[in-house]
């Protein structure tokens, strides 16, 4: 298990705000966790103990809707912090966090992030401006829901997982594999209606399909429908 002052990923979080002492602490009583493609990290409703710190791999953030069914409102990726908001206001976690591949995540218990929480003011702040981010985010998740076309949408979460996962240097194709199910749960779409577009898509020379892979040949195009 490696040491928390040494690991680069916490450059990419509010624990860079954190001194090496207090890294060392950390390092001491955080756990790491396996999980595999599809596993859970958490539901919605459970009572999360501390914050876990994404090393490697990607989960979906998503919220059970009136129909049962779940809307997809994050993609959280190496660096960031899961279960923030809801260790600091003591509520129950209002989200689920879902496998979307193989991760390697680090608990960091409760007691520890609070502590610093209150005695390192950077620490605290960057802890904030990131709660923020992620409301921001759902935010702009909500007005796309609200004002955007479906090709609209789909345009813009095609851009999105580019910006996010980047692409295979070899194929070409996004770094990340959605199901059409995922993919349609992002855009806010059935599934029918998902793959209809995604043929559209290709038809006008915006992307190339293999199987679940996707490959995006006309960037300005995309950005201009998406705006």
């Amino acid at each position: 298990m490696g040491k928390c002052e040494q690991c680069i990923v916490r450059e990419f979080s509010s624990l860079k705000a954190l001194t090496r002492e207090e890294l060392l602490t950390i390092s001491d009583s955080k756990s790491s966790v396996e999980v595999k493609k599809g596993e859970i990290l958490f539901n919605e409703g459970d009572n999360l103990n501390g914050v876990y710190c994404v090393k490697e791999g990607v989960c979906k953030l998503t919220k059970l809707n009136s129909n049962g069914k779940d809307t997809i409102l994050k993609l959280v990726t190496k660096g960031e912090l899961l279960g923030q908001r809801s260790m600091i206001n003591e509520e129950a976690s209002n989200l689920s966090a879902v496998a979307l591949e193989d991760m390697k995540v680090c608990f960091i218990p409760k007691t520890d992030v609070m502590k610093y929480f209150s005695e390192n003011n950077k620490f605290s702040l960057l802890i904030t401006k990131d709660i923020c981010n992620h409301l921001k985010d759902a935010d702009q998740v909500l007005v796309n829901h609200t004002h955007k076309t479906v090709k609209e949408r789909l345009a813009i979460v095609l851009l999105g997982l580019h910006e996010i996962a980047g692409i295979d240097s070899i194929t070409g194709s996004l770094n990340i594999q959605l199901s059409r199910e995922d993919l349609a749960n992002m855009v806010g779409t059935a599934t029918e209606s998902c793959i209809r577009l995604l043929s559209e898509f290709k038809k006008d020379g915006y992307i190339e399909l293999t199987g679940k892979k996707i490959v995006i040949k006309r960037f300005d195009q995309l950005k201009n429908l998406a705006e």
